[in-house]
């Protein structure tokens, strides 16, 4: 029976000198207390060396993976299936069952062959002889290193860290290029201001500049590379007749190095979004196809990285970009927001005003799917991603068009979404209502039938059939004060006591009484205090 051991430096493949030993795993420790004890266990048959690290880095990747390597197959191929009777004792079982469909060979992997490869481990010096321990060090050191490494950059296109970089930078260079353009055109504005409301694409208006140079130039230079035919004519045209300053050599010169630097970030800005977009179809395909490769690298950028996108909920990837905008509804408890980063997708951008919450509630539900696919499958496809964006398509063309059946599952052909729009009650103090000063009373409009209840009031008193009495008292002005009051500066003072109206009245009395009722009515009723101030100066009227 024969038994593979794997280690830093190569395959050892040894002999077990008493089969019995492996029935008898709990005092098999003690048989490899000493180097004597365990060559009377296991015998070295072969050892085969690996050449260098890259090798052994080969072969250890090849195991963790449960495959063989080139370097194994051979060493199985001579030494192994020539002299097996029986079985191979293997201590990893993924190892042993790529065996036995490789070489029909029927491999053992248990806890008792555990036991032994620790034991082995244990004596490995003094049973791999010819080998110094110096150099078993080196080689398992070198090793760690190269494993390590390896499983850093085990799959360079997976490496989220470069995507955040590579949008973060193309951010700022859109930035950059819109001050420098901005700044170049309201420099050379100032020579040719009539060329900036004709072109109005910047990389164009750069190139022109680069290429005129002084507006003196224009009708000398060639523009049909990058003009059509009308455009051309009509910059040479107001190039003959511009209202801007002259400037001199240096100046022109020092806009174009400007102009140079825009070209060049421009070219860089293009092969940078061509290596983003390469990045996002290698590491989340499906998301990209879903939302594009800038919003996907916003995403990813925004949660840190791929992982940390997948674990997020849909609602939560809804308004990623938005949290200053949500903390602030909760804290006024108003509306939160319906979108963030994902309001720039295509599918969100397609849709009307009122449909744009819906659309990117559905999209974030799709995206956050087809993310956890990307982080998490086996599978680099992009057919998924595909699939729900055109299902997306149709919900939208739906949405559009207003025929909102089967929207959100079971929902009927005419059902209302008012659930998914949160509407907030907001109430306001009525300042007015602290306010104790006496309000104005309104004169009242009489209405026909009152006019008309007056009217034959006052035909029965031109006939004198019967008599006019009032309901309420009539408060008559203050009588005119005498000439002794006004004398000696008196006011005059209201009578306490309103006579009796006479039981027989003419109609123009009854005319003076209503209008008089009517004037007091409409005037506020004198505070108490002007009240006790005249009763106090009628007495000292009377005593006078």
């Amino acid at each position: 029976m024969l038994v593979l051991f794997e280690t830093s430096a190569g395959y050892a493949i040894f002999k077990l000198l008493d089969e019995s030993k492996l029935s008898q795993i709990d005092d098999l420790y003690q048989e490899f207390n000493t180097p004597e004890g365990a060559s009377s266990v296991v015998k070295l048959k072969n050892f085969i060396k690996f050449e260098d690290t890259t090798e052994a880095l080969a072969a250890t990747t090849a195991a963790i993976e449960g495959k063989l390597s080139k370097t194994l197959k051979k060493a199985l191929k001579k030494y192994v299936c020539k002299e097996i009777q029986d079985q191979l004792l293997v201590g990893d079982a993924k190892l042993g069952s790529a065996i036995k469909e490789k070489f029909d060979l029927q491999c053992v992997s248990n806890s008792n062959v555990q036991e032994l490869m620790r034991c082995i481990r244990s004596q490995m010096d003094s049973l791999l002889t010819g080998l110094p321990k110096k150099e078993m060090t080196a080689m398992a050191l070198g090793l760690a290193h190269s494993l390590s490494r390896y499983k850093l950059k085990f799959s360079p296109d997976k490496i989220d860290t470069m995507i955040v970089q590579a949008q973060c930078l193309l951010d700022d260079l859109d930035k950059e290029l819109n001050n420098y353009v901005m700044r170049c055109r309201e420099w050379y504005g100032w020579h040719f201001p009539e060329l900036g409301k004709i072109i109005t694409d910047n990389t164009l208006f750069v190139k022109i500049v680069k290429l005129i140079g002084t507006r003196d130039n224009a009708s000398k230079t060639d523009l049909s590379d990058i003009l059509p035919e009308d455009l051309e004519e009509k910059v040479k045209e107001a190039a003959e007749i511009s209202m801007g300053t002259e400037i001199s050599d240096d100046d022109i010169m020092n806009i174009q190095n400007l102009c140079d630097e825009i070209i060049s970030i421009t070219d860089y800005r293009t092969h940078l979004t061509d290596y983003l977009k390469a990045r996002m179809m290698a590491m989340a395909p499906n998301l990209t196809v879903l939302i594009g490769e800038h919003i996907g690298a916003r995403l990813i950028a925004h949660a840190g990285s791929l992982m940390n996108l997948a674990k997020h909920p849909a609602s939560t990837i809804q308004i990623f970009g938005a949290e200053k905008a949500l903390f602030r509804a909760l804290k006024t408890k108003k509306d939160t927001p319906k979108y963030g980063l994902i309001y720039h997708a295509q599918l969100v951008g397609q849709c009307s005003t009122k449909n744009k919450g819906k659309m990117s509630r559905m999209l974030a539900a799709k995206a956050a799917l087809v993310t956890r696919v990307d982080a998490f499958g086996d599978d680099v496809s992009f057919e998924l991603g595909a699939e729900h964006k055109v299902k997306l398509e149709n919900k939208l063309r739906l949405l559009e068009e207003g025929n909102l059946r089967r929207i959100s599952g079971t929902a009927k052909a005419k059902a209302k979404f008012e659930k998914y729009h949160s509407k907030t009650e907001k109430f306001q103090y009525p300042v007015g209502a602290d306010s104790t000063l006496g309000k104005k009373t309104i004169k009242r409009e009489h209405s026909p039938e009152e006019d008309e209840e007056v009217a034959t009031k006052r035909v029965k008193l031109e006939d004198g059939a019967e008599d006019v009495k009032p309901k309420k008292k009539i408060k008559t002005e203050p009588q005119e004060e005498s000439q002794d009051q006004l004398d000696n500066g008196i006011d005059g003072v209201p009578e306490k006591k309103k006579k009796k109206k006479k039981k027989s009245m003419d109609v123009s009395q009854a005319e003076e009484a209503a209008a008089e009722v009517e004037e007091s009515q409409a005037q506020p009723e004198e505070p108490k205090s002007e009240k006790k101030k005249k009763k106090k100066r009628q007495s000292q009227v009377e005593e006078e």
